[in-house]
């Protein structure tokens, strides 16, 4: 301890804030004199409520003093993880103890299992120190529109929502238009969310994660509405209703799409740019425009789940030329009770082999590969017609203990012929 004690204030406070709570961070007090007051200035506040063992209001009591005596001009962090139905009356009164200080990034994490009521925050209470805000995260709370003066988030860049209700749709618009400069947004959309068209407005949004928990029961006429023309990343979890993006997106590098009951009404637009795809759609036909061409795509994932996905992997690798990297994976549990209509075991090979496995696929995985008689057919047509593969990585994976299918598979893996000679096949 007397070593930590020799070290600059500013890295011990570093220290401080590495720390699980606020509570741990103020018990370093009785340490020595010098850490008497240091606790004061961490730039990092978490108030975890899981980590108290205080009887009841005596957390909030806590948060009150400790909150009060804090002395540093400028708070990092400032993290409310309530657990227990202690925090429940005392938000308000935080948050507005919060406007008043110089917050970068602020927390709220409710837990619904302990909360009987909903936890409301009325919008106001972010309107006094939100000018120097740049993360705003917040988890299973009701947003309440009072209707007082305009907010504005000048410097807000990650806005993250998860389980969240929100007043209406309307609401969901003004609070995104109210972000000017946002970049990165979030948004986790839960049963209780009565917002059935979640509209995303916003021109210079870089980053978007969009899901829809499996609890939410939708329809057709729910769903997403996107409008971001500076897109750089998506992320897409939709497991009902439909997705619609207004623009083109042309400076798309990174798209994740998994959609449960596909009900896109309008296309992905200009996928030129995207140099990594993820997808798990129930059908080929619609995920974008015919005639359309990856030409920047380079890493290309598709998930094995779905009934037609050999239809779906054939079309994007006739429609990536640059691919050189290919994964495929069962990332979901399969439909035992849908069968599987695109695989005929007379299945014929594609008239043309797709250009990216005759000049560019270097590395191919699969992962949870069973030996199903369409995954044979792809492995080895892969195999056969990838010249410059360098590597392919298949993991194995039985549904039964049976080592005798296992030896089988692995035997019929080895014995397939390859078409580039340099290829290294790594078994898992």
């Amino acid at each position: 301890m007397d070593r930590i004690s020799q070290l600059p204030d500013e890295l011990q406070l570093k220290i401080l804030a590495l720390l699980p709570s606020m509570k741990d961070v103020v018990d370093t007090m009785l340490l020595s004199k010098r850490w008497q007051f240091l606790w004061m200035m961490v730039p990092t506040i978490k108030y975890n409520d899981s980590y108290s063992k205080h009887k009841y209001g005596s957390f909030s009591l806590f948060v009150d003093k400790s909150f009060s005596k804090h002395e540093a001009p400028i708070i990092e962090t400032l993290l409310f993880k309530l657990d227990h139905i202690s925090g429940c009356g005392n938000i308000q009164a935080w948050m507005r103890s919060a406007d008043k200080r110089c917050v970068r990034e602020l927390i709220i994490q409710i837990d619904t299992h302990t909360f009987k009521k909903p936890v409301s925050l009325p919008w106001s209470l972010f309107s006094g120190g939100c000018r120097m805000l740049v993360t705003l995260k917040l988890t299973n709370a009701v947003l309440v529109d009072d209707f007082t003066s305009p907010i504005s988030f000048p410097s807000l860049k990650t806005l993250s929502l998860e389980s969240m209700k929100y007043p209406s749709g309307e609401f969901v618009k003004k609070l995104l238009s109210n972000c000017h400069v946002l970049e990165n947004l979030v948004v986790e959309q839960c049963h209780v969310d009565s917002v059935n068209i979640f509209t995303v407005i916003v021109p210079c949004l870089k980053s978007l994660v969009m899901k829809t928990l499996n609890t939410r029961v939708g329809n057709d006429a729910q769903g997403f509405v996107i409008d971001a023309p500076s897109l750089e990343k998506f992320n897409i979890l939709h497991s009902s209703g439909f997705c619609i993006f207004e623009n083109d997106m042309t400076k798309v590098v990174d798209a994740n799409l998994v959609v449960v009951n596909w009900k896109l009404w309008k296309k992905l637009g200009s996928i030129a740019s995207f140099k990594r795809l993820y997808l798990c759609v129930p059908s080929s036909k619609d995920v974008y425009t015919a005639r359309s061409v990856f030409t920047s795509l380079v890493h290309l994932k598709i998930c094995t789940c779905e009934t037609e996905w050999v239809n779906l992997l054939m079309r994007v690798l006739g429609d990536s030329p640059n691919l050189r990297a290919l994964k495929l994976d069962q990332c979901h549990p399969l439909r035992s009770y849908e069968p599987r209509p695109c695989w005929n075991p007379s299945w014929n090979e594609p008239s043309s082999v797709p250009e990216c496995l005759l000049s560019n696929l270097e590395t191919f995985e699969w992962v949870t590969y069973e030996g199903a008689e369409e995954e044979i057919e792809v492995v080895a047509f892969v195999f056969r017609s990838a010249k410059y593969l360098k590597k392919a990585a298949i993991n194995i994976h039985s549904k039964t203990n049976d080592t005798d299918k296992k030896l089988e598979v692995i035997k019929e893996l080895f014995s397939s012929s390859r078409g580039s000679p340099a290829c290294v096949l790594e078994l898992r």
